[in-house]
């Protein structure tokens, strides 16, 4: 299988110089922080809103760029290499992850191009600090790497108070060389949001199959604010390396197989009583897994990592 991470002894810390941004104010709002992007229209304070939740992908940041500009579908994504975006070398010019969740105030004379190097510039302002730097280089991997799996906590934690405990998840199946098997990563090599996974969909061929492929995914899968970020981090102490959210506000974490399987099957259950009140509930199209009752897949003991997992278990 391919390994898409160094061993932990071979990363390290990739070190940029700061950026210096026409940021006035810096606010909490909601999940987003409000950022004046006075530079983009010669001072005028005039502005329509563009809000870019945490978790949303890239491409549906382009849908909402080219939405509030009024351009036609497709026109912000086209965009992109033309934009001159201040990348890591390892996204080889792909912004997922760098385009910051944020609530943008955009002038009159905003492009898809300004906004976009505005958001990976916040992006690099706010993950290139100081902290965040050295909790990278603590935990010897270099800031894409931190922003990746950033992109996972924000992906499969049910609220803010799972994020680290998600990240030592990961933390620790990469260190005992098993796969990560989080759905949340097919979810993104098939462009869509779902409680379910089948066992064809972790056969699919694709790098970002954490089943069938070590290591992290080549990319962040989506734009992790800055708590996760901070989970990624400085994750807590843990010997969990397996969780699943049974119900809303209920999820487990364990380091035990056979009880992991116990949650599943109360999680299976669960979600079986409650099926047909969910099928007259759509789910959002396109929304950050987190924001739906997260349940992945059942993952195999380390023993057992190379067996397909049952569908329709969802749980990681």
């Amino acid at each position: 299988m391919q390994k898409n991470t160094p061993p932990r002894s071979t990363i390290r810390l990739t070190r940029r110089g700061k950026l210096v941004l026409l940021v006035t104010c810096a606010v909490v709002a909601g999940t987003a922080v409000a950022v004046p992007l006075l530079h983009l229209d010669g001072g005028n304070t005039r502005s329509r809103t563009l809000v870019i939740p945490e978790g949303w992908r890239a491409s549906q940041v382009y849908d909402a760029v080219d939405k509030v500009l009024a351009l036609p579908a497709g026109t912000t994504r086209k965009s992109v290499g033309k934009a001159g975006l201040k990348l890591p070398s390892d996204a080889q010019g792909n912004p997922e992850g760098y385009l910051f969740p944020a609530t943008y105030p955009v002038g009159e004379k905003a492009t898809p191009q300004s906004l976009l190097q505005f958001m990976v510039d916040t992006a690099n302002q706010r993950f290139n600090g100081a902290p965040l730097a050295a909790g990278a280089q603590r935990n010897a991997m270099n800031l894409y790497q931190a922003v990746t799996i950033a992109s996972i906590v924000q992906a499969e934690a049910a609220t803010k108070e799972d994020m680290g405990k998600v990240a030592r998840v990961v933390f620790n199946r990469m260190e005992r060389g098993m796969p990560l098997q989080m759905d949340s990563t097919l979810n993104y090599a098939l462009n869509r949001n779902t409680l379910r996974t089948s066992t064809d969909d972790t056969r699919i061929a694709s790098p970002y199959n954490s089943y069938q492929r070590m290591g992290l995914p080549p990319t962040p899968i989506d734009n992790p604010g800055e708590q996760a970020l901070r989970a990624a981090l400085n994750p807590p102490q843990g010997n969990w390396l397996y969780f699943v959210s049974v119900k809303p506000g209920d999820t487990r974490f364990t380091a035990d197989y056979a009880e992991h399987q116990r949650n599943v099957a109360e999680f299976n259950a669960h979600l079986k009583s409650s099926a047909p009140r969910q099928s007259r509930s759509p789910q959002r199209s396109g929304g950050p897994q987190r924001h739906q009752s997260p349940a992945q897949q059942s993952q195999a003991p380390p023993s057992q990592t190379s067996q397909s997992p049952q569908a329709p278990q969802s749980a990681k």
